[in-house]
Formats: structure tokens, C-alpha cells, sequence
């Protein structure tokens, strides 16, 4: 059995995961659930996708982290981005900039580590997925 850690009223919350209906890429219709694996290669298609789970085979595989941001960059996918298998709280920052926005986690992750593990830091130098923006030009719209 796996937890299920997704945003509900704008908040982070851990719930034991349901079973999830997913299809493969053969069986792929709009508003489904797809399942892809890290080397799947984007299509325009998968847009129409009610969710999205990439399937990391290794916590060292980072294939699905430019997977997700090819998905919601180039894609334009704007579903619900589902990171599943070997995922761990030490990444989970690195997934949600990369356009995840929810995980499956395996029974014998803490929740409290993880939820801490979302937003380490307060500000990030580098562009991502969710905020295009350098710190740069952010800090001087502030100014």
C-alpha cells in the first residue's frame, strides 16, 4: 500500500492512495489516467490526460524529472502531475519544481519528514517549471 501526498485546500496533506485506474500509452484516450514510464517520449495528445504518473524505476534516475517538465513546458499538460514508484522526500522539492504535483510514497515514509521536505528553502536562484522567473528579475519586481 502506498500514501497518496497532494494539495487539498491549498494545503499539503498525506492520505492513504486509492487504486488509480491507469492505462498505457496503447490504451491512452482523452480524460484518462496514463501511466508513463521515464522514457517516454512527450506527445501532444497527453494534454487531454485527467492525470499523468511517471513511474521512477530508481531515486538516482532523473529522466522523469525532464519528463514532467517537458509535460507541462512543451505539452502544455495542466493535470494533475503524479510522480510515482521510487520517490523520496529528499527530491521532493526537485519534483514540485519540476510541475509534479502529487506523489505516491511508499507505508514506511514519515509524514512530518516529508511534508517538511516540500519547501526546504524560501527562495531558489535558478528558473523552474512552476516560477520561469530568475531571482534576479523577481527581487527587482519587488523593489
Amino acid at each position: 500500500m502506498t500514501q497518496l501526498l497532494n494539495q487539498q485546500g491549498g494545503r499539503w496533506s498525506i492520505s492513504a492512495s486509492t487504486d488509480t485506474a491507469w492505462v498505457s500509452l496503447e490504451e491512452f484516450q482523452p480524460d484518462a489516467a496514463l501511466l508513463l514510464d521515464v522514457d517516454a517520449e512527450p506527445q501532444a495528445a497527453w494534454a487531454s490526460a485527467r492525470l499523468i504518473g511517471i513511474d521512477f524505476p530508481a531515486l538516482t534516475d532523473g529522466r522523469g524529472l525532464s519528463l514532467a517538465a517537458l509535460l507541462r513546458q512543451r505539452v502544455g499538460f495542466t493535470g494533475d502531475l503524479r510522480a510515482i514508484g521510487a520517490v523520496h522526500e529528499d527530491i521532493l522539492h526537485f519534483m514540485l519544481r519540476c510541475g509534479f504535483t502529487s506523489f505516491e510514497l511508499a507505508d514506511d515514509r514519515d509524514p512530518e519528514i516529508v511534508l517538511g521536505q516540500l519547501a526546504p528553502y524560501s527562495q531558489h536562484y535558478q528558473t523552474s517549471v512552476i516560477n520561469p522567473m530568475p531571482a534576479l528579475v523577481r527581487l527587482a519586481n519587488t523593489h
